[in-house]
């Protein structure tokens, strides 16, 4: 049969659904069969399979099935990480820059496949298109970085105070490294734990969120190509899709798995950090957000409003960097707040695929309940909706996610502000002086990125001194979402601590050691020491 009988085929089998032939030809260009047929969610190098429930994913957009995903079970754990165990074993002995080169075929297999996977990222998500990409781009940047940083991999000199000695470290292979990644961010944090974890000689166990299996399926399936075709053990990029009761629990617990990258909601993040830390393993926590930004009265506004929009609403509130409080200046709190009710009014909500739309769907109904019971706290603390909030139904809306972005007037002291709800809803806050606005900045339980709209140097270099903001990011005339993987990516306080992706967190990934060579024919003791002749 020819490909373009195929291919008819499939369009035929799809003809009645929404994105048909889109949807065949895509599904067939990442290797996933036909779209809403069963997948394999464990691979642990050698095969695919999975002995564990079966798992129906939706597409936020409109509910269609997209697949079934048969999901791991203990034995299928067990057998992945002991594969992935051997498959470290000898690629830590590979030359880094040997491993940075496969590191940078992956990023050129992920250019070939831009589009589809952004797609399918959307499809499985509901972010926008335009997102989707990104998101695939942001892999390909980390693979980018990582491949330089394959040849950068540096250790101290130190000067001995023993004569005839040379000190020294350096950094080695750690073993695996387990990767729970949050729905939001279905592919690009995974990506950049991976990408600096295969460079630094490690293996990487991924265990995706059950909301968005396929884009991992897909992602991991290009990876094993690429170290399948370079000789090296496919099991160095495994995956085990399953719920964190189970699957999540015994990676948590495994002392074969030094290292645990976590992403998702504080509470998960606790649980995590509690079960790591009491067997002595590392964690790198990515948590929660509670991000603000402060306008003051110096600021350029029509700049401050863009940025405000897209970290409020981009992603439809679900990035753990999404803008959730507006500090503004009383001089310019009631300009700021009519410029952002009419920027609001202009966001076109509906199908993430169709040209135009700025926002798509939360991630499920459930989430949209999680925004109507915040909105209802709000105004029980005292807190005014002043634009949206409310759930859209009917036409282009089947998918039951649609919200209207949420902007309300409140209090920092409100209970719900000082929260993270995963949704797009703004606060309003005020103040007076600057300090004022810093503290209110400061005053959650939440460190992760922030922001300050001035034209005042003063202000700026305020808002980051030690004495500013608390965040693990903190930007000046630029919003809070939006981070550079050149960067190191994380925060402080419930937001874990963790730091992920660029500047110099591939030491996270590997293991220090001090050495010191004797090249005299004594043996001196340090501290001057004298024990015996």
């Amino acid at each position: 049969m020819s490909i373009q009988q195929v291919t008819q085929q499939i369009s035929e089998a799809f003809a009645g659904l929404k994105h048909d032939i889109d949807m065949a030809l895509l599904f067939a260009e990442l290797g996933l069969g036909l779209p809403g047929s069963e997948q394999a969610g464990v691979f642990d190098g050698e095969s695919w399979g999975g002995s564990g429930a079966l798992l129906d994913v939706h597409s936020p957009i409109d509910g269609e099935l997209l697949g079934r995903v048969r999901m791991a079970d203990a034995a299928d754990y067990e057998r992945t990480v002991q594969r992935a165990q051997a498959a470290f074993m000898a690629w830590r002995s590979v030359p880094a820059p040997k491993r940075g080169e496969v590191v940078r075929q992956l990023g050129d297999e992920l250019r070939r496949h831009k589009r589809a996977l952004g797609t399918l990222v959307t499809l499985e998500m509901g972010k926008i298109r335009a997102e989707g990409e990104g998101e695939v781009q942001e892999m390909i940047d980390i693979c980018d970085f990582a491949t330089g940083l394959s040849r950068q991999l540096y250790g101290l000199s130190m000067h001995s105070e023993r004569p005839g000695h040379r000190m020294y470290e350096q950094w080695h292979p750690i073993g695996i490294i387990g990767v729970i990644s949050a729905f939001n961010f279905p592919v690009a944090v995974w990506a950049w734990n991976a990408a600096l974890a295969w460079v630094c000689g490690d293996a990487v166990l991924w265990k995706p969120s059950e909301k968005t299996p396929l884009t991992a399926i897909a992602c991991t399936k290009i990876a094993a190509r690429v170290f399948e075709r370079n000789g090296y053990d496919p099991a160095l990029c495994a995956l085990l899709v399953g719920d964190g009761p189970s699957i999540g629990e015994l990676l948590t617990k495994d002392r074969r798995i030094p290292v645990v990258s976590a992403t998702g909601s504080c509470r998960m993040g606790r649980r995590v950090g509690a079960v790591v830390a009491e067997r002595l393993g590392r964690s790198i926590l990515e948590l929660g957000g509670n991000n603000a930004i402060i306008v003051s009265e110096k600021a350029d506004l029509d700049l401050a409003v863009r940025a405000i929009l897209f970290g409020a609403v981009g992603t439809a509130g679900q990035r753990c960097t999404s803008t959730r409080r507006i500090i503004a200046h009383s001089s310019i709190y009631e300009q700021l707040k009519k410029r952002l009710v009419k920027a609001y009014g202009q966001v076109k909500i509906g199908d993430p695929l169709a040209e135009g739309t700025l926002m798509g769907p939360l991630i499920d109904k459930q989430a949209v309940e999680t925004m109507q019971k915040a909105i209802e706290a709000l105004k029980a603390e005292g807190g005014t909706v002043i634009y949206g909030g409310e759930t859209l139904s009917g036409d282009g809306y089947s998918g039951g996610g649609y919200v209207q972005p949420c902007i309300a007037e409140a209090r920092p002291e409100m209970h719900i502000v000082q929260e993270e709800t995963f949704a797009p809803i703004l606060y309003l806050l005020q103040y007076e002086t600057l300090e004022q606005a810093i503290a209110i900045q400061n005053g959650v339980a939440q460190g992760l990125s922030s922001a300050i709209f001035s034209d005042s140097l003063k202000e700026a270099e305020a808002f980051l001194a030690a004495s500013g903001s608390d965040c693990g990011i903190a930007n000046v005339n630029i919003g809070t979402s939006g981070a550079e993987i050149g960067g190191a990516f994380g925060g402080e306080k419930d937001t874990g601590g963790g730091r992920e992706s660029g500047s110099d967190s591939w030491k996270l990934y590997m293991r220090r050691q001090t050495n010191t060579i004797n090249y005299s024919d004594s043996l001196p003791l340090a501290q001057g020491i004298s024990f015996g002749d």
